[in-house]
């Protein structure tokens, strides 16, 4: 029998920028950026010591003008650790458009944190990121996943964490990933399956545009929907990358007529100048379509 998942969101990820929820002069300054989304981050960038001030900052922010046209994530710490309860309590109250739980091991901890959200009411529109960082992350993607689709669950993006993947398992930051590549596409494999989206690792030196730069064509190469961030200076190389271009939008509009034409009704593969194209490439042509159209909307909202 098939099984029908969900089909993946339409939001736009191409830049998602990671911001200490301790740095309330970051915190203002988002208002003005062009990312798609924002990370506000009460866990690695965070002291133990300044939490309770970084949740502070957080509801402060929340209470004042409302980020316009961004997606709003709040990262919290681990469910084990001892801020868990204290986070959650900042999450329900302000209700972001997500919650990202870092090391994701297992499907439990996805479920374990939508059962929390489910029981304490919160909105349906409250999903939940998953940062996979660990071996055992990689190693059980597709499981994770594949929960994410079970009744109940409100998992919807993976972003991978390759900082402490490396430190866990000793692979060393090359350029290029190489040895890292295998692991990254398990995790796009694990999301295509399942209808997830996929949030490429940061780039640690924002200094260094070049290699930024070959590192999201590299990722966008490999099917990542967008690349976390660590700095506003990333923002626009990210948005090029992993947005759609003049010459793909002009091929999937030229799709989408072709399949419109009366001649195409009841076809499932016609030829299109030469080339023979499928319903299935119909499906991605609208998705990019509706893609650029977002990004236009977003440029006209300014």
């Amino acid at each position: 029998m098939t099984r029908n998942f969900p089909t993946r969101s339409l939001s736009l990820r191409r830049s998602v920028l990671s911001v200490p929820a301790i740095n309330v002069r970051a915190l203002e300054k988002t208002h003005a950026l062009d990312c798609d989304a924002v990370i506000f981050d009460l866990e690695d960038s965070v002291a133990p010591e300044r939490k309770a001030e970084a949740r502070k900052n957080l509801k402060s922010f929340f209470s004042g003008t409302p980020l316009v046209n961004k997606e709003r994530i709040i990262r919290i710490n681990a469910l084990d650790s001892t801020f868990d309860n204290a986070d959650m309590e900042l999450v329900l109250a302000l209700e972001p458009d997500a919650v990202l739980l870092p090391k994701v091991d297992e499907p439990q901890d996805v479920m374990s944190i939508s059962d929390r959200l489910t029981d304490a009411d919160a909105p349906e529109s409250l999903r939940i990121w998953a940062m996979i960082e660990t071996p055992r992350g990689i190693l059980n993607a597709a499981a994770i996943a594949e929960a994410g689709r079970t009744p109940g669950s409100r998992l919807d993006c993976f972003v991978v964490g390759l900082n402490d993947l490396r430190k866990e398992t000793g692979v060393l930051p090359q350029p290029g990933r190489t040895y890292l590549v295998p692991w990254l596409m398990q995790v796009v494999l694990a999301v295509r399956a399942y209808g997830l989206d996929a949030i490429d690792s940061v780039f640690n030196d924002f200094k260094d545009a070049d290699a930024f730069d070959a590192e999201c064509a590299h990722a966008r190469a490999m099917g990542f929907d967008g690349k976390m961030l660590i700095h506003p200076a990333q923002i626009e190389a990210a948005n090029l990358h992993f947005g759609p271009d003049e010459a793909a939008i002009a091929e999937a509009e030229a799709i989408i007529a072709a399949f419109a034409d009366p001649a195409a009704d009841g076809l499932n593969v016609i030829n299109a100048n030469g080339r023979m194209i499928e319903r299935l490439h119909l499906v991605q042509a609208e998705s990019l379509v509706h893609k650029a159209r977002l990004i236009a909307e977003r440029q006209t909202a300014k």
